[in-house]
């Protein structure tokens, strides 16, 4: 399956080595694109993303002990996506399986690596939010701009965050387009896997044993 499209200065095409994804690993996916590419201009060029495993996202490999993966953690049965050549439009809702005290604080934190002679090196391209639930809806950050932006019932989720059970997180019908252009920086070779780690902090700032973790693995590939 290719991708192509978008409208913020940069081009980059998604192929899949599968014929289906689900509607949230591909909104997901997207906006993992514009997180990374977006916030650190690694890029000089256009790629191509060649993604290892057909359901994009995977359970951490050496994820924090008692994480649990992405599907795990939220029931993506309700949402919606269609392709085509305006974009990725999705709709629907997503739903809260994580359950955690509201207290809790919930940080983000997202690292990339590279594969070098047979192991995961890391990247100088981390990003790191010790108060997700905060600044969600923020205007300035790229959680709001490309993703919360998006969902219909803000006030519930600001009440709620990510981690109440049962928590239905609605989105207006929306169109992903991730597209970048020619944004200065040393160029990208092999393979990359990209770690999100949502971990939990409670009020005595002594880290919770349910997390969430996930990555993406794939072959960066310049294509001009």
């Amino acid at each position: 399956m290719l991708i192509g499209i978008g409208s913020i200065p940069f081009a980059i095409h998604m192929i899949y080595k599968a014929d289906t994804i689900s509607a949230w690993h591909t909104t997901m996916f997207a906006t993992l694109l514009l997180l990374i590419l977006g916030s650190t201009n690694i890029l000089a060029t256009d790629y191509i993303l060649l993604v290892e495993d057909p359901d994009i996202y995977t359970p951490c490999l050496e994820g924090p002990p008692g994480s649990v993966s992405l599907n795990e953690a939220f029931d993506v049965s309700e949402m919606e996506v269609e392709m085509d050549e305006e974009g990725i439009h999705v709709s629907g809702n997503i739903t809260a399986r994580w359950s955690l005290p509201r207290s809790n604080r919930i940080s983000a934190k997202m690292s990339v690596l590279h594969f070098n002679r047979g192991s995961w090196e890391p990247t100088v391209f981390n990003s790191l939010t010790p108060d997700f639930c905060a600044v969600m809806f923020n205007p300035n950050l790229f959680w709001h701009k490309y993703w919360f932006k998006n969902f219909e019932n803000r006030e519930e989720i600001q009440e709620k965050c990510l981690a109440t059970e049962g928590t239905v997180l609605v989105y207006n019908p929306f169109v992903v387009i991730p597209r970048l252009n020619n944004v200065i920086g040393p160029t990208l070779k092999g393979r990359y896997k990209v770690v999100f780690l949502f971990e939990a902090f409670n009020e005595h700032d002594e880290r919770q044993p349910s997390s969430v973790c996930f990555e993406i693995t794939g072959d960066a590939e310049k294509i001009n």
